[in-house]
C-alpha cells in the first residue's frame, strides 16, 4: 500500500530530471518578454529632436498614483510645450494610462526590465532622461 505512491513519486522525479530546466541563467541570457510589457517610461522625438509633448496635461490628470508632474511654458507662437516634465518611478503603477491618453502618442512605455539604482534620486524621471531613453 506505500508502494504504489513511491513509485508515482519516483515516476515524476525521474521524468523530472530527464526534462529541460526550468531556470534561465539571467545575466547571460535575456528572458524574452511579451509585447504588451510596460516598462519605463520614454519621450518619443520630433524631427527636430525634442520632446513631442504637447503639455496638454492629460496624462497628469489621468495618472492614478498621481506621480507624473507637469510645468507648462508657452513659446512665442503661443504653442505650449513642457517646461518642467517628472515622472517618480517609484510611486508609478505602470498601468499605460498615461500612454493611453497623450494624443500625440509623445510618452511611451518602454520594453525595459532592469530597473535598478542605488539611490532614490535616479528612480525621478526628468525630461531630459526622458528623451534619452528607449525604455
Amino acid at each position: 500500500m506505500m508502494i504504489i505512491p513511491l513509485l508515482k513519486g519516483l515516476r515524476l522525479t525521474l521524468k523530472m530530471f530527464f526534462s529541460r530546466p526550468v531556470t534561465i541563467e539571467y545575466p547571460e541570457k535575456k528572458r524574452q518578454i511579451s509585447p504588451r510589457w510596460r516598462g519605463m517610461h520614454y519621450f518619443e522625438k520630433n524631427p527636430q529632436g525634442e520632446t513631442a509633448c504637447v503639455a496638454c496635461g492629460l496624462c497628469v490628470a489621468v495618472c492614478p498614483s498621481r506621480c507624473i508632474t507637469l510645468e507648462i511654458r508657452e513659446r512665442e507662437d503661443g504653442s505650449r510645450y513642457p517646461g518642467r516634465y517628472e515622472i517618480d518611478a517609484l510611486r508609478c503603477i505602470f498601468c499605460g494610462f498615461c500612454q493611453e491618453a497623450c494624443p500625440v502618442n509623445a510618452i511611451k512605455l518602454g520594453q525595459d526590465y532592469e530597473t535598478v539604482h542605488y539611490e532614490r534620486k535616479d528612480f525621478l524621471l526628468t525630461k531630459d532622461k526622458l528623451l534619452a531613453g528607449k525604455g
